[in-house]
């Protein structure tokens, strides 16, 4: 009886496999949200005062949503909206700089490669909270900046997907931020 189940579990995953393969690869369109978790690591340039530069890691988590619209067979573009925070602090003699909270609002063009499988590159506007304590000066300040990101998404099952995604964020007064994020989405 075991042994029946062997090749219909294998016509089973060949045909599957076969329907995939054949099914055309088609741009995402609608709405969507996203719970995401990675790594931070938050910089401070100090240079310029003679003060170095401070870094540090952390856990980054937090959520997003968005909306796709698709303008070509394989391609859409979206919006995007996010709030993060971050366990990233560095804490050096008398100095201390964190990461707080950090919003992000901004657009991005997705190319579907395959029926499950979408590549994405995204910009917008990110402002992002840090808390500074130097010898020099300490401040909680809000910095205005720019993102940038590129990522993939896999389609798991039915509208839920899962997303890797490296980004770089520039933001004023020499503060800057790279990040690695994962995360899992629907689609509705």
């Amino acid at each position: 009886m075991r042994h029946s189940l062997i090749p219909a579990a294998l016509a089973g995953a060949v045909l599957g496999a076969s329907l995939l393969a054949a099914a055309p690869a088609q741009a995402e369109t609608g709405p969507r949200a996203e719970a995401l978790v990675g790594w931070d690591r938050i910089s401070l340039d100090e240079g310029q005062y003679g003060l170095g530069t401070y870094h540090k890691s952390g856990f980054t988590y937090g959520g997003a949503v968005g909306y796709d619209y698709q303008i070509a067979p394989l391609v859409s573009i979206g919006a995007d909206a996010e709030l993060t925070g971050s366990t990233a602090r560095y804490r050096g003699g008398n100095s201390t700089l964190s990461a707080g909270r950090d919003f992000y609002f901004g657009g991005r063009a997705t190319l579907s490669v395959s029926p499950l499988t979408h590549v994405y590159a995204k910009v917008g506007y990110a402002n992002g909270r840090i808390n500074a304590n130097l010898p020099v000066y300490s401040a909680s300040t809000n910095g205005d900046g720019v993102r940038f990101g590129v990522g993939v998404q896999q389609t798991i099952a039915p509208r839920i997907y899962v997303l890797a995604e490296y980004r770089y964020t520039s933001y004023q007064d020499n503060f800057s931020r790279n990040q690695l994020m994962t995360g899992v989405g629907v689609h509705f």
